[in-house]
């Protein structure tokens, strides 16, 4: 390559020696003094395995330990429409505490990508923990509505924001081929998690109370929680991530746009399902007890199908994926949980929709990575959960505000199950749009390739000099024109036309 020419060779006059040296050499490119190898960035390539492992296996229990123990509050909130645990409280406040919760933690997202930035991952872990033990201790000496608010809420979702967005990023840098299925074991324990806590929370409550639930949770999520949080190694450096809060450059990608209206619209319809299920229950005509088993299969279902999902991710297509088993989940919504009535055809709903109610949590990242690469995945992660933060604050106060009293004082569901369904396949839609981009995508990246070696192979050998011909610069013109068409090749992927012919395509991505 011309690359491995000296410099000197260039500006020698003696033209024998040059003619030497090209005949030894094939020069395909104009030569320019190039620096030291040693100083060229390295291409990273994920290890595919290893301490990611020991990664994947602290950010599942990580994840078990806070949305997990967050899945629980289905439970919680049975507890206190039942019991009226805080007097003047209304059904819609306790709804806004779960949800506040989920908001709150994608709120702190951009200020701890900014932590991770200035100081390191470990310290964003660590405050996490502060504040998850510091709002379940705190829970249990509630005594008013307003504390349960700052610390089931507020509070709660601080600590589970910063082990999140401390967290969330590892797994991906550590693997390639095998990242969905990666990601997928760490998104299943907040499925195993919310089996363990919804149990653990319905067992603890009748035996020792309301208080000491707490207590215990909080205890075993900080023990937990120090541990696997500082197991944990980013690879941030190698891999030169931008960990800048707010890109706002890729608000202007179409593919973005549409990849944030799929987490908007998935959320809208996944908070609802998560902590309506249990009290869903209660409106069938079952107990307490039976509502919190409920919520247990429903996070059973999810602990079991995202690793299943993950796996189908890495073979069959990111996007494809996650596209199919979001509309599903809107039809088991719109099919099943409108017909379920008993015990078992609401355990068989929760955990059939379980295995895909979580698909946008197991494969945010991967696909993310898909659409706008690994290196400013960081970015657009933090503007996701930004604008996540609306739609789980209001998602269950919708779905309460939703239920219609029947005759004889019963509740009905419908048109929440109506709701959660819709956007769950709106959610679809919005990635289906995606789907036809990428493969567009794809396509043209395929024939800038073929185009640039047709070009390469049409080039003659030759050197800058004064000897260059006309026909010759015309040929190194036509190896860059086929990168500089990149932005107008990307813009013609959005033609409705040529979109929907792909949006059908048979392709893997």
């Amino acid at each position: 390559m011309a690359d491995n020419i000296p410099a000197e060779l260039v500006e020698s006059k003696n033209r024998d020696s040059i003619t030497d040296v090209r005949s030894e050499r094939k020069v395909q490119s104009p030569v320019q003094p190039q620096k030291e190898p040693e100083e060229k960035p390295q291409l990273d390539v994920p290890p595919d395995g290893g301490y990611g492992w020991v990664c994947v296996a602290c950010v599942f229990w990580i994840n078990a330990h806070t949305w997990g123990i967050n899945s629980s509050y289905g439970v919680f909130l049975s507890h206190y429409l039942s019991h009226n645990v805080f007097p003047n409280t209304s059904a819609l406040s306790y709804a806004f505490t779960g949800g506040l919760s989920i908001s709150c933690a994608l709120l702190v997202a951009p200020l701890a990508t900014y932590l991770i930035q200035t100081f390191g991952t470990r310290l964003v872990i660590n405050l996490g923990i502060f504040f998850e033990t510091l709002s379940l201790i705190g829970s249990s000496f509630a005594t008013q509505k307003w504390h349960i608010f700052l610390s089931q809420g507020v509070c709660f979702g601080w600590g589970m924001g910063f082990l999140f967005v401390g967290s969330v990023g590892i797994t991906p840098q550590w693997f390639l081929k095998r990242r969905s299925f990666a990601m997928s074991i760490t998104a299943a324990g907040s499925g195993f998690g919310g089996l363990m806590y919804s149990l653990a929370v319905g067992a603890i409550i009748p035996r020792l109370g309301l208080s000491w639930a707490f207590r215990i949770l909080g205890i075993i999520s900080c023990v937990v929680n120090l541990v696997c949080g500082n197991l944990l190694r980013d690879r941030n450096k190698l891999i030169g991530s931008r960990l800048v809060a707010f890109h706002m450059p890729l608000l202007r990608r179409p593919e973005f746009v549409l990849f944030l209206a799929w987490g908007v619209f998935s959320m809208l319809g996944y908070v609802a399902l998560l902590f309506s299920v249990a009290n869903f229950a209660l409106s069938v005509g079952l107990s307490s007890y039976q509502g919190s088993i409920v919520s247990a299969v429903l996070n059973l279902g999810q602990g079991l199908g995202r690793p299943v999902v993950g796996i189908f991710s890495d073979r069959l297509g990111r996007i494809n994926i996650a596209t199919i088993l979001t509309f599903v989940c809107g039809l088991f919504c719109l099919v099943i949980w409108v017909f379920a009535d008993s015990m078992g055809v609401v355990c068989f709903f929760a955990v059939l929709v379980g295995t895909v109610a979580g698909t946008y949590w197991a494969t945010v990242s991967p696909v993310l990575a898909e659409i706008i690469g690994l290196k400013d995945l960081p970015s657009g992660l933090s503007i996701t959960w930004l604008m996540l933060v609306a739609p789980c604050t209001v998602s269950e106060a919708i779905a309460l505000e939703l239920r219609t009293s029947q005759r004889g004082g019963g509740v009905s569901y419908l048109r929440v199950q109506i709701f959660t369904g819709f956007m769950y396949i709106g959610a679809a839609i919005c990635l289906w749009l995606v789907r036809g981009w990428k493969v567009g995508e794809l396509e043209c990246a395929q024939r800038q390739e073929q185009n640039r070696q047709e070009s390469l192979n049409r080039v003659p050998l030759v050197l800058v000099g004064p000897t260059d011909t006309s026909a010759e610069k015309e040929d190194r013109s036509a190896i860059a024109s086929t990168t500089g068409s990149e932005d107008t090749m990307s813009k013609q992927n959005w033609a409705p036309a040529k979109l929907m012919q792909r949006m059908i395509a048979l392709k893997r991505v």
